[in-house]
């Protein structure tokens, strides 16, 4: 059974930084796409990072680039991502998603099959 287990969410103050993991249990895929999304109340959930083996470097929204970085430990079937200089419009619940399957776009939530729990992230001060 596939299983995305989400950690290391909470509140920051603005210009604070967090760290997310993401650990994968389950299956070792060879072709793969995993990433990070977010959504807030009342506004469309966004792709915010992702890895794919399709893809030769990580994606990120313009939203969140040069302030955020997305990584993987394949030893510990882990990614994280790690977000500096958070804003209060960062605030959201990040989840996890992983398709079994390498895919050039890979910040399109409906391409996703399995999803994290998610964990909430609440900039504020």
């Amino acid at each position: 059974q596939v299983q995305l287990v989400e950690s290391g969410g909470g509140s920051v103050r603005p210009g604070g930084s967090l760290r997310l993991s993401c650990r994968l249990s389950g299956v070792t895929p060879y072709y793969y796409t995993i990433g990070w999304f977010r959504q807030a109340p009342g506004i469309e959930r966004e792709g915010v990072s992702c890895i794919s083996t399709a893809r030769d470097s990580p994606y990120y929204a313009d939203s969140v680039r040069g302030r955020f970085t997305i990584s993987e430990d394949k030893t510990k079937k882990t990614v994280y991502l790690q977000m500096n200089s958070l804003k209060p419009e960062d605030t959201a619940v990040y989840s996890c998603a992983l398709v079994i399957s390498g895919l050039s776009q890979c910040h399109t939530a409906s391409a996703m099959n399995y999803w994290g729990q998610g964990t909430q992230v609440t900039v504020a001060s």
